[in-house]
Parts: structure tokens; C-alpha cells; sequence
């Protein structure tokens, strides 16, 4: 379904910015128009079905509370975020109570402006999977919708708002809303970075199970902060919550709802339970390959073509061998030789009887 949004601000540069944020979403689905005055704007939401404002508070010829006054008139359902940098506390309270889905100071916060457009716009498909069929008469009745959990806890606690979040931070189920909405996005993306934390605890704890509660008290509201599984969270803002004498009850009610929820959300088939994944166990050594014996001393017979050379190796070496005997026994003889002419050596004085006692 094609969602319309509605860009309003006097500044041609806050428009190009905030146009090109909401470029990044990529959805087809989404047509954003543009305008510079709330007279401009006006006159888009007669040519146009408008789903979104998102207009700055602080315009030429009327303020944006005006504006949005004045386009509820043509679309009731109209959702509204307010971009402002104004301080003053009687325009935030007229922003305030004036109804707006959101309200953000400038500098914008990117990531959560992205996350209030796509979950006032319902672009953001976060929608629990169908519940399984309803059991037979014979079995437990089926549990209360998630939303009656929520309201009934919040009337029974008197609370100001009872969210139920998942690990991405987004709302699953609420009911009711926090004195301030502007800061609905930026507080639950801080209590989910302190749900993960937990997990990780409870992990180095070697814990079965999720069992950590976050208790703040004071300022706009009391806040209650407890995980129901690793992929959920409950919230609950109020005032007195965290009282001393009212602190036991609270965390009593909101551990049973915590049990309660628990049940829904197994029931729809989306609980997760917390796992810990077992130490990697050593592999298996290799197996050995038996190593064939062979005899050393066994010869392979050569072909026929191996065998001749090795044959007329062997001749080669024998007349060497020949050769070699021949040169030293030459030497000897020369050896036994005069090089001198005049001297003769004793044997061939001995054959000549040359030598006295010879006959």
C-alpha cells in the first residue's frame, strides 16, 4: 500500500537533507512530497492523501502546530513528527499535548527519525506471525492477546505506558505513551543495548535462564526494565513504580505478566529461548594410514632395454678398471728405471755379471 509523507520546512537545505534520509529506505511504496510555507503545504494535502507530516515548528505565516491543526481537518489520521530547535518550554508543551507521533531537535538524529517514519507509516513489517489454531475444548483455553496483557497490567498498576520490545528495538505491543514522545526512540534503543548486555552476562554466568531486572526511578517516569526471553523485553513507565513501599509489588506484577507474555508469545510460535553454545570439542585425530612394509633387499628385474645399459655400464667400468692397472704398472716399471744413460740398476748389473760372487 503506498504511504504518502509530507516534508515541510522553510529551509531548502533542511529538505534536501531530510529528503535524502528518507531516500535510503528504498521503499517503493513510500511518495514524499515537498513544501517550503505552511500555505504550500496546504495546498499538497488537497491534491494529495497525506499519511505523514513531518514539518518544522516554526514556519512563515503559522507554526507547525497550526499546520497540523489545519491538515487534520482534511486527513484525521494524519501522523505528525515535529523537527524543532526551539528551547522554550511552552512551545514544547503545546508540542506536546498537541498529539505529535514525535518530536526531534536539530541536529536530527538520523538512525531514530528513519525508525519513527517507518513505524508511524507501518513500513516496517514487524508483525507477529498468524497464531496457531485455537486448541479444542478439551485443552488449556487459549491465552489473552498480547495487547489486553498489556492494558489490563497497566490498569491494574496504574502505569503511564507498557511497551513490548524485540532484540531490534522495535514495539511489538504497547499501551499507552511516555510524557515525552520524542524520546520514546532514543531510550528504547539504550534499554536494548542494555537487554543485550544482560544476555552476555548471563552467559559469563552460565545462567539457564534471563534473570535481570533494571529498576529507574525518578525524572519524567518510573521506568521497569526486565527481559522476558533473549529475543523480547518489557517496559513499563509510570509514576510511583519504584516507590519503597510500592517497589515489591511492582516487580511482583511484572514478573507475573513477564510469565504471561511468556505463554502468547509461545503460543504464536516467536519465543526464544536462551542457548549457550557448548565449547568446541577437539576433532578427532586423523586416521593413520598403515604403512605398506616392503623388502629392502628384494630388486626389481630391469627391462630388457635397462639391462644393456647396465651391462655396458659395467664393461665401461672393467676396462677402466683395466686401463688404470696398465698406467700403474707402467709407472713402476719406470720407476724402477734410470732416466741418467751412464747408470744402470742393480738387476740389470746382476744379469750383465757385473756384481762380484756372480757366476
Amino acid at each position: 500500500m503506498v504511504r504518502t509523507l509530507l516534508l515541510v520546512d522553510d529551509q531548502r537545505d533542511i529538505l534536501r537533507l531530510l529528503r535524502s534520509t528518507l531516500d535510503t529506505l528504498k521503499n517503493k511504496d513510500l511518495k514524499i512530497f515537498e513544501a517550503q510555507s505552511g500555505e504550500e503545504a496546504l495546498l499538497e494535502s488537497t491534491r494529495h492523501k497525506i499519511d505523514m507530516l513531518v514539518t518544522d515548528y516554526k514556519l512563515p505565516g503559522m507554526s507547525g502546530v497550526e499546520l497540523m491543526h489545519k491538515i487534520r481537518a482534511r486527513h484525521t489520521d494524519v501522523k505528525v513528527i515535529f523537527i524543532t530547535g526551539m528551547t522554550e518550554r511552552r512551545m514544547r508543551d503545546e508540542m506536546l499535548n498537541s498529539g505529535a507521533f514525535a518530536i526531534f531537535d536539530k541536529p536530527i538524529a538520523i538512525a531514530d527519525f528513519l525508525d519513527s517514519v517507518e513505524r508511524g507509516l507501518g513500513l516496517v513489517q514487524t508483525i507477529f506471525p498468524p497464531e496457531k489454531a485455537a486448541p479444542s475444548v478439551t485443552e488449556e483455553p487459549q491465552h489473552a492477546r498480547l495487547s489486553d496483557l498489556l492494558a489490563n497490567f497497566r490498569q491494574d498498576f496504574k502505569a503511564d505506558a507498557v511497551f513490548l520490545l524485540n532484540e531490534r528495538g522495535l514495539i511489538n505491543a504497547r499501551t499507552g505513551s511516555l510524557h515525552d514522545p520524542s524520546m520514546e526512540v532514543s531510550l528504547i534503543s539504550t534499554l536494548m543495548a542494555i537487554h543485550n548486555t544482560s544476555l552476555k552476562v548471563a552467559k559469563h554466568n552460565h545462567q539457564e535462564s534471563i534473570e535481570s531486572y533494571h529498576v529507574f526511578n525518578g525524572g519524567d517516569h518510573d521506568l521497569l526494565f526486565i527481559p522476558v526471553t533473549p529475543l523480547y523485553a518489557l517496559l513499563v513507565a509510570g509514576r510511583g513504580l519504584a516507590d519503597e513501599e510500592q517497589i515489591l509489588d511492582s516487580m511482583r506484577g511484572l514478573m507475573s505478566l513477564r510469565s504471561q507474555v511468556i505463554k502468547a508469545l509461545d503460543l504464536i510460535g516467536v519465543t526464544g529461548q536462551l542457548k549457550f553454545k557448548s565449547p568446541p570439542t577437539a576433532a578427532p585425530p586423523a586416521p593413520t594410514v598403515p604403512r605398506v612394509t616392503t623388502d629392502r633387499l628384494a630388486k626389481a628385474t630391469p627391462a630388457p632395454e635397462m639391462e644393456a645399459l647396465l651391462k655396458d655400464a659395467s664393461d665401461d667400468k672393467k676396462k677402466k678398471n683395466s686401463a688404470d692397472g696398465f698406467w700403474e704398472e707402467a709407472a713402476h716399471e719406470m720407476g724402477r728405471k734410470s732416466t741418467n744413460p751412464e747408470v744402470i740398476s742393480l738387476e740389470e748389473a746382476k744379469k750383465m755379471g757385473l756384481l762380484p760372487g756372480e757366476k
